[in-house]
């Protein structure tokens, strides 16, 4: 009998110990930006504070680096307002009609983050309607470094985003191609030829006497 208990003993440590090691490497993984969003943040909130006892800065859905001081990503969350201040943002470019949360507000007077936004409609095929003027000036606001840091964001980061982003790429002088590339890893299956028309046919010439002093653009 003790024998047997011993057993049940050892096997519980060792699986209590594997687990322990898969809690640290999801851990991780979080902190570097590349764990499963379908994972529910409360609950990898919680496993990572078990383990090691720290604040967790969590990404925004879809975000990425653009370019030097510019950012991308879908709505931030609350949950995401701690990985925001280590962005050190002077301003967002929000690209939804709809009002900005008051928790979201309340962040950016707390931080001094100013809010530039852009009402573009989500409607979904045959009915997208990108409005040309609104790319332009939301161009102008973030061609300016005074702005930078700056971080872009519709909902999901995916098709407004998408559609600035491409734009910017443009007067960056990126091929065709490359920029529909990009486009299409935020979008994935959501991807819209719309959009994508949209890129191709936006005339950059009235915007190219501005400064682009981005990386991309040195090369």
């Amino acid at each position: 009998m003790k024998v047997a208990e011993l057993q049940l003993q050892l096997h519980l440590q060792q699986h209590k110990h594997h687990r322990e090691r898969e809690e640290t490497q999801l851990c991780r993984k979080l902190r570097m930006g590349v764990a499963d969003l379908s994972l529910p943040i409360s609950s990898a909130v919680d496993v990572c504070d078990k383990v090691e006892g720290e604040d967790l800065f969590v990404p925004p859905l879809n975000f990425a680096m653009v370019d030097n001081g510019i950012f991308r990503s879908g709505f931030p969350e609350p949950a995401n307002f701690a990985f925001l201040q280590t962005l050190g943002l002077r301003s967002i470019i929000y690209l939804c009609p709809e009002p900005y949360p008051d928790t979201n507000m309340e962040f950016l007077k707390s931080n001094g983050i100013k809010l530039y936004q852009f009402g573009i409609e989500g409607h979904k095929e045959p009915f997208v309607n990108i409005p040309d003027d609104a790319i332009r000036e939301a161009l102008k606001i973030l061609l300016d470094v005074r702005n930078h840091p700056v971080l872009i964001h519709c909902k999901r980061g995916k098709h407004r985003t998408g559609c600035l982003v491409g734009c910017l790429r443009k007067l960056q002088k990126w091929c065709l191609s490359s920029v529909f590339d990009e486009y299409q890893r935020f979008a994935a299956a959501k991807a819209r030829v719309s959009d994508q028309r949209f890129v191709e046919l936006f005339d950059i010439s009235s915007l190219k006497h501005l400064p682009i002093p981005f990386s991309s653009s040195k090369r």
